[in-house]
């Protein structure tokens, strides 16, 4: 599967927030946003009040939601549920060298920045290539969110470790027989 860039690393970005690590109570936050620094415009203040990171937790919510979709429809529904949060102001620019878009406006709050960014980056991944490209890691103990890149969209693991996992335990329970 071939998409652009800034699209790929924003559909990454959401698909980061969906894994993120929010059992460490509010801290996951700016651990995450910290993380992920280079999706806010400079001088952005990476701080959420308790509010703030609730409804981050909540757009990370939504992500999963779309991932978990058992049809077009569920997916159509709650990836509108999401880009209903999103306020797109896309602009041009050349930053790093390079010409892209960004989706939200520069002066926007963190949080319409990190929800607009993912917002859109998962929408496009949905609209142009299907949504059966965003999955639900098929490992056994991994719930983790993935966007299948593969050629004939096969995919069923987040990560090598995880199918490498699953083929050593399905083997290992076929010898037991």
């Amino acid at each position: 599967m071939d998409y652009d860039t800034y699209g790929s690393s924003a559909v990454e970005l959401a698909i980061d927030l969906a894994n993120a690590d929010r059992d460490a109570g509010p801290e996951w936050a700016s651990a995450f946003l910290r993380a992920h620094d280079e999706w806010f415009e400079p001088g952005t203040d990476l701080d959420l009040s308790p509010d703030e990171v609730g409804q981050a937790g909540a757009t990370a919510d939504r992500v999963r939601a779309v991932a978990v979709a058992q049809s077009e429809a569920e997916v159509m529904e709650r990836l509108n549920a999401l880009l209903a949060l999103a306020h797109p102001q896309p602009y041009a620019t050349d930053h790093d060298g390079e010409l892209h878009l960004h989706y939200a406006r520069p002066d926007a709050p963190l949080l319409e920045q990190l929800t607009t960014t993912v917002a859109m980056g998962l929408s496009q991944v949905v609209v142009q290539h299907g949504w059966q490209r965003i999955g639900v890691c098929s490992a056994e103990g991994c719930d983790d969110v993935y966007v299948d890149t593969s050629r004939n969209a096969s995919r069923r693991y987040c990560s090598n470790t995880c199918a490498s996992r699953s083929t050593v335990a399905a083997y290992r329970a076929r010898r037991r027989t």
